[in-house]
């Protein structure tokens, strides 16, 4: 299995593979506006909500909407694609 979108994140920025940042760590890293980070969390955390039948057995919201988060910041993702009217630099 290849690396999760976090895992992705955490080594293009120097960090553990596995650590975990928080909304505001994110868009600080990234230079996106904290608004446009919190608004696609609100959206992967209704996606959990809203369409169960996508979302990998043992994950709860959280862990579903950071994921979100996690593909929308990263270039070439299905997720980026969709939600990048969101993500506006600082």
């Amino acid at each position: 299995m290849g690396l999760t979108f976090k895992q992705k994140f955490n080594k293009k920025y120097g960090f553990k593979l596995n650590e975990p940042h928080s909304l505001k760590e994110i868009a600080d890293i990234t230079g996106y506006k904290y608004s446009g980070i919190k608004t696609i969390f609100e959206k992967g955390e209704g996606a959990f909500e809203n369409n169960r039948q996508s979302v990998r057995p043992n994950m709860n919201k959280q862990q579903w909407a950071y994921a979100r988060v996690y593909a929308s910041v990263s270039p070439g993702s299905k997720a980026n694609k969709i939600d990048k009217s969101h993500l506006k630099k600082k």
